[in-house]
């Protein structure tokens, strides 16, 4: 499962959901982590723009998933707020994974800039990625999964000289955590149109993109009142073992929908 968590803002049904599907591997992006905050929420702050965050979002998931082992990787440490109060917050991307997988290979980087560590910076803000290697004893295969949560620019999600450079160093970092005979997936919050630059490249590379080519008109629900309806994509190096691919609309659990694959 891929998805945007949207900083725990919807938590009363996205912790109920993950933890009565449990997918064996979770790829979270906009994941909130404030270890000095006992808090349950915070407040983000950027000029006229506010918005609720989870104020542990990390740990509210690992306590959904009690059987996965968790690994947070910050983009930035930034500050959110209680009241008039400053709270050290890191704002990144998280991967969960089944106990029963033997982890047997990582990889983090950035594919956006480099870590923030005071302040979450100008836009477009430092943008991390994650990836994992697991052996599947049941398919008897390794598999890597890598995700990331692409740079936001505040003109739109055009094409850019830095998302064709962030798509090319995401794609790096797969092959650095891939061995050639692996199930290959990426995915992840792209922040792009499907006409993209990004996902010509992977497409180039060999992979095949599952959100738009089986037809799905949109990987956002009704929380999100902007235009655009795309935003996350999934793609997977041998098509053939896709067994099942869906994008969830109900229920909402974030303003983006997860995206489901079987294998």
């Amino acid at each position: 499962m891929c998805l945007n968590g949207w900083g725990g803002k919807l938590h009363s049904a996205l912790l109920p959901y993950v933890e009565t599907t449990a997918p064996d591997i979770l790829c979270l992006q906009e994941v909130i982590h404030s270890p000095e905050s006992k808090k349950d929420w915070l407040t983000y702050r950027d000029g006229d723009h506010t918005l609720p965050q989870r104020a542990n979002f990390f740990r509210d998931v690992s306590h959904a998933l009690p059987n996965h082992v968790a690994v947070f990787c910050p983009a930035a440490q930034g500050v959110l707020w209680d009241e008039d109060e400053p709270i050290p917050s890191q704002f990144g991307l998280a991967t969960f994974v089944h106990r029963s997988f033997p982890i047997i290979g990582q990889v983090q980087g950035f594919v956006h800039k480099d870590f923030s560590p005071v302040g979450y910076g100008d836009h477009p803000r430092s943008r991390s990625a994650h990836g994992i290697r697991v052996y599947d004893y049941t398919a008897k295969r390794t598999v890597s999964v890598t995700h990331m949560h692409g740079l936001r620019d505040l003109n739109g999600k055009m094409d850019t000289p830095e998302r064709t450079a962030q798509a090319r160093r995401f794609y790096n970092l797969s092959c650095q955590v891939s061995e050639p005979e692996d199930v290959v997936v990426v995915c992840g919050d792209f922040n792009v149109e499907p006409n993209s630059e990004t996902l010509a490249i992977l497409t180039n590379a060999g992979m095949t993109e599952l959100v738009t080519g089986r037809g799905f008109a949109s990987t956002r629900n009704t929380q999100y009142k902007k235009p655009g309806r795309f935003a996350d994509y999934m793609a997977i190096n041998q098509k053939e073992v896709v067994k099942e691919f869906d994008v969830i609309h109900d229920p909402e659990v974030s303003d983006h929908c997860p995206l489901v694959l079987k294998l």
